[in-house]
């Protein structure tokens, strides 16, 4: 039996005691299937658990949209075990494949150095779902593909999980595993044509011209993923800051960073870094073990920053640190610097102002004027921030479950992904995955997803239902 056949065969609401925990998980992409993944490796006790999310299949969320074979993660297999405490589980998945052992014959012992394709990855952690959900006879799961439109207090101290079915089921505990929103996952790619008079744009450039918005991995992959299809066209990259993923070095970089106490305002930990990575790099190391090494001091610095400091990094220094955190593969660096080097691939900086039926008008960065930029399409590669508008998210801000972060970003929460409102937790409700980014720095990366869902799991194990204990 297939892996997505043996979770069809189990996926069937069951009769439960009435004692049974009931858990629900909002979404269905990879935070989403972490998150299911933990509790059932996490809580001993019986529970039934449901899984909602409008669209039919799984689909990765933007972490893994689209999932073409061309498209490469940019962690090394190494980083991305979804099994606590086994860092080689994914490296050990690869290595049982017969096929992808056979095409990818070079890498010993293992292949904890290489960057593999996202589909590669996505079919790992679906296989490792079944295989938990195979061993939890004493469970039962439930798909819903309504979407969730508002989450309430109910009696008992439960929730009422209001979608467009008719019945709105309790739960004791709903992790929010929305990443950046319940929707359609696909780049959106929009025809800078006017379907009316679809010759006009053709004749106002002298070759095929994309646009591609955004700055970030996405934007690489979509132009690689372009011209492995025989694109041939001039590509022009539009982003506000221009800031581009950096390289991964060949072999993994150990993380290393300085013993000296840390400056307590934001402008002296710029400089602090700064030096950092001057030193490792006189020393013979690189920045790129710097960075590495920061992400273990990332959280307690972001807590420190008062509101104010927290919002200039947002404004002036994110896009920054995302270029240089999110890195490509040195293979993939190499193909994007030249592209940009022979002319076929622009870079420009500027805001998008509006679309127009035969591209869009910007205003460069350094010049007062707008610009018209015609182009036969437009493809939309940046990852939005969670809409903390949708009926769901208001629902609960209303009913005070859930505030805003600082910045906006999403929603407040705790290390474990407790939702917190004035600095308590919500008892019952948890977000895992990029939803808490503007608390918990690095958050949209896998491996701090994993700890966190462990971390959730094992929270409401030990909270909600003090019989369960860890497997």
């Amino acid at each position: 039996m297939t892996v997505r056949g043996l979770f069809s065969s189990r996926v069937a609401a069951s009769a439960r005691p009435s004692a049974m925990p009931r858990i629900a998980v909002v979404g269905r992409g990879f935070s989403g299937m972490m998150t299911a993944i933990a509790l059932m490796k996490t809580m001993r006790t019986p529970f039934h658990l449901q899984l909602f999310d409008p669209n039919s299949s799984v689909s990765g969320g933007q972490a893994l949209a689209s999932g073409h074979s061309s498209e490469i993660l940019n962690s090394r297999v190494r980083d991305l075990s979804v099994s606590s405490g086994d860092a080689d589980d994914f490296n050990d998945w690869l290595c049982a494949n017969t096929e992808f052992r056979t095409a990818v014959p070079a890498a010993i012992p293992g292949f904890q150095q290489i960057f593999v394709p996202k589909s590669i990855f996505s079919d790992y952690v679906y296989e490792r779902f079944s295989e938990a959900l195979a061993a939890r006879r004493d469970i039962s799961v439930q798909v819903s593909n309504d979407p969730v439109l508002a989450l309430r207090r109910s009696r008992g101290n439960r929730f009422l999980v209001e979608s467009a079915s008719a019945s709105n089921p309790l739960f004791d505990t709903v992790i929010l595993a929305t990443g950046y929103g319940i929707g359609d996952p696909q780049t959106e790619v929009a025809s800078a044509a006017d379907p009316s008079s679809p010759v006009r744009a053709r004749r106002l450039v002298a070759r095929p011209h994309t646009v591609l918005l955004g700055s970030g991995l996405r934007v690489v992959d979509r132009l690689l993923q372009m011209r492995e299809s025989g694109y041939s066209g001039q590509i022009t990259i539009i982003s506000k800051h221009g800031f581009l993923p950096q390289s991964h070095t060949r072999i993994n970089a150990d993380p290393v960073f300085p013993a000296e106490a840390m400056p307590a305002r934001l402008s002296g930990i710029v400089r602090f870094v700064r030096q950092a990575c001057r030193q490792a790099e006189a020393g013979g190391q690189n920045w790129q073990s710097v960075m590495n090494g920061l992400r273990k001091h990332a959280r307690s610095l972001w807590r420190a920053l008062p509101a104010w400091e927290k919002q200039q990094f947002n404004r002036h220094l994110r896009a920054i640190y995302d270029s240089h955190r999110n890195r490509l593969p040195e293979a993939m660096h190499v193909r994007l610097r030249r592209e940009l080097a022979e002319g076929n691939t622009l870079l420009r900086r500027g805001q998008i102002l509006r679309m127009t039926p035969t591209g869009l008008v910007m205003t460069p960065v350094g010049r007062p004027e707008e610009e018209q930029i015609y182009a036969d399409q437009i493809v939309d590669c940046r990852c939005q921030a969670p809409d903390l508008d949708t009926p769901l998210m208001r629902s609960l801000i209303d009913a005070g479950l859930a505030m805003p972060d600082e910045l906006h970003l999403g929603l407040a929460v705790s290390a474990r992904g407790e939702l917190v409102v004035d600095d308590r937790a919500t008892d019952g409700l948890f977000a895992v995955g990029p939803l808490g980014l503007g608390s918990l720095p690095d958050i949209d990366l896998v491996p701090e997803i994993v700890t966190q869902a462990y971390a959730a799991s094992e929270g409401i194990s030990a909270r909600f239902y003090p019989r369960c204990q860890a497997v």
